[in-house]
């Protein structure tokens, strides 16, 4: 559970607004789970901008071994070569976690440069690189080939400096789609168990294929199942159709990934659209994070958390809803059926069982139904609606709720006498 500054900042985000977040998240939300603070794409470039990537003259920041360096102009504290240090000891003096985003592959400038690879005697850039798959939407990178002697060295180097940092968290971009780079996410996952620090691994964009399912479980902590979700229906709608393939993945330490969290004030500098709050209708903010959070997928908020509302942090900071998310297991489809969807799990600790209920559909007051044989419950069941912490009531052999187009319901069932 998090923060990212993509959705708000893009590929602009400063170390002051990197801080402002992480003070509103050790204020606000770290009593509830919040940790992760995540610098997202290309902090070592010093020109660029919103609205689009500037792609034609990018001023890199590169140490002398082909890795990637803070911005000084962008992060001040990164300055004599001190790179990440400063602002990830200023996050973790709160009792938070840092991380940061990088791109699949090894420097264009890299190679140009034909840099040293640190570790590998005698080995430069240019030795360990292909033009082919490179990145079509991000041009900073090139391929590295897993065969080539000093390219494990290459990617053990640039965890060693992120370990040296204290950094907790990375989120690696091109890895899964349109290619999922296979031998590239084998060597990443060699040189984190190697760094000496424990790193959380996160692979985007989607979709990652599913019958690279046991790889990708087996070698990153989260993986990101859909392209970049923003703050239309039609992106949340499409996880549906989405996560259907991946509940059999979701288990302790890999999880499957819906993406940001696109609530809150958006696009401050942003890629999608003009600085706004959601787009998204209450009801709607509601589906997103009933389904985020049976689901089990990490949470990692996109909006600019200091501009919070009330209700965009009363969503973020339930704490029966969070208990759920951090406490379920056996996530399952109950079924889904002209735009009825059930999903349910339990809690093994205490024995309650999880029902989440919606209408996606466009057709308003929609009545979902669940027999409760299906959820394994026998007799006389209590009814809790979740979000609000009001008893529904007691129920037998079935449970209906009507709900309006694009809501949901989300509710905790327990035995009752």
């Amino acid at each position: 559970m998090g923060w990212n500054s993509w959705d708000c900042y893009g590929p602009t985000v400063e170390e002051h607004e990197v801080k402002a977040n992480a003070d509103y998240m050790a204020k606000y939300l770290k009593e509830f789970g919040w940790e992760y603070i995540v610098v997202d794409i290309r902090w070592f470039v010093e020109n660029d901008k919103a609205g689009g990537y500037n792609q034609t003259d990018p001023r890199y920041v590169i140490d002398e071994f082909g890795r990637y360096q803070p911005a000084v102009n962008r992060f001040p504290s990164a300055k004599n070569g001190k790179g990440f240090k400063e602002l990830a000891d200023y996050i973790h003096a709160k009792g938070l976690k840092f991380g940061i985003h990088i791109m699949r592959g090894i420097p264009k400038i890299a190679v140009e440069k034909k840099l040293p690879v640190k570790g590998a005697d005698g080995i430069t850039a240019d030795q360990i690189y292909s033009t082919e798959n490179q990145c079509k939407w991000l041009l900073d990178n090139y391929t590295i080939l897993a065969y080539k002697p000093g390219a494990q060295q290459y990617y053990n180097s640039i965890f060693e400096l992120y370990a040296e940092w204290g950094v907790d968290f990375v989120k690696i971009d091109d890895l899964s789609a349109p290619i999922y780079h296979k031998d590239e996410i084998e060597m990443i996952r060699k040189a984190i168990d190697r760094c000496g620090r424990q790193i959380v691994l996160s692979t985007s964009p989607g979709a990652t294929p599913v019958e690279d399912a046991e790889h990708v479980g087996k070698n990153a902590n989260m993986w990101r199942m859909v392209n970049d979700v923003w703050d239309t229906w039609w992106h949340i709608s499409n996880l549906f159709d989405v996560c259907q393939q991946w509940f059999p993945s979701i288990k302790p330490g890999t999880w499957p990934d819906c993406d940001m969290i696109p609530l809150g004030r958006l696009s401050i500098r942003g890629e999608v659209g003009a600085d706004r709050m959601t787009r998204l209708t209450k009801d709607e903010q509601y589906t997103l994070m009933t389904l985020f959070t049976v689901f089990r997928s990490p949470l990692f908020f996109g909006g600019d958390l200091p501009s919070n509302d009330a209700f965009t942090l009363s969503l973020i900071t339930n704490k029966e809803v969070l208990r759920m998310h951090h406490e379920s297991s056996g996530v399952r489809q109950l079924f889904r059926n002209e735009g009825k969807v059930a999903i349910t799990s339990r809690n093994s600790k205490t024995g309650e069982t999880y029902l989440a209920l919606f209408n996606i559909s466009e057709n308003s007051n929609v009545e979902v139904s669940v027999n409760l044989a299906d959820l394994d419950l026998k007799g006389n069941v209590r009814i809790t609606n979740i979000w609000s912490s009001e008893e529904v009531g007691v129920f037998k052999d079935s449970f209906s709720a009507k709900i309006s187009a694009h809501a949901s319901g989300l509710y905790k069932l327990t035995k009752s006498n």
